[in-house]
């Protein structure tokens, strides 16, 4: 393959008036480097910058405060669906409480694979209560993880987001 690859820029090259030593040097400097910047995957609207930002851990205590307002909040993605990516458990840090977060009329999907990255969201937090058929497709089906009533229902904060960034967290 590399005989072929050489002899193809040694052809092109030859057309060109190019010798094939320029060719390998000029390969060798092409040689893709590591590159240390933040790959920011996008998804749905852009976050404008003038959308109130809200601590995340703050609108938690307080939900209702924020529902159908939109507000811009941060932290960490601890599961996606694995099913889709149309929805992904979200939380101010690693070992805080998560929630639930969609993407209104299911207008994008994430990354099945985004588990573990920093997440930026524009969207309104909702509080609403979900029917035991809705609780056991969550677990069973999407590997959600659900705080149940004693009548199978729960009682989920959500964020129903319009926009999402998400990048890996820097070690």
């Amino acid at each position: 393959m590399k005989t072929f690859f050489v002899a193809l820029l040694v052809s092109a090259g030859c057309a060109l008036g190019v010798s094939a030593q320029e060719h390998k040097s000029h390969a060798v400097k092409q040689t893709p480097v590591a590159s240390t910047k933040t790959e920011v995957i996008k998804r749905g609207a852009a976050i404008a910058s003038d959308t109130e930002r809200v601590a995340f851990a703050d609108a938690l205590k307080e939900p209702e405060k924020y529902a159908g307002k939109a507000v811009v909040i941060e932290g960490v993605v601890n599961r996606v669906c694995k099913m889709e990516g149309c929805w992904m458990e979200i939380a101010p840090g690693a070992d805080a409480q998560s929630i639930r977060v969609t993407f209104k009329n299911h207008g994008f999907f994430v990354p099945k694979d985004a588990d573990g990255t920093r997440f930026r969201a524009v969207g309104e937090f909702t509080v609403k209560k979900l029917d035991k058929e809705m609780v056991e497709h969550l677990v069973k089906e999407d590997g959600a993880k659900v705080k149940t009533n004693p009548d199978g229902t729960a009682d989920e904060v959500t964020f129903i987001a319009t926009g999402v960034e998400l990048w890996k967290q820097a070690k």
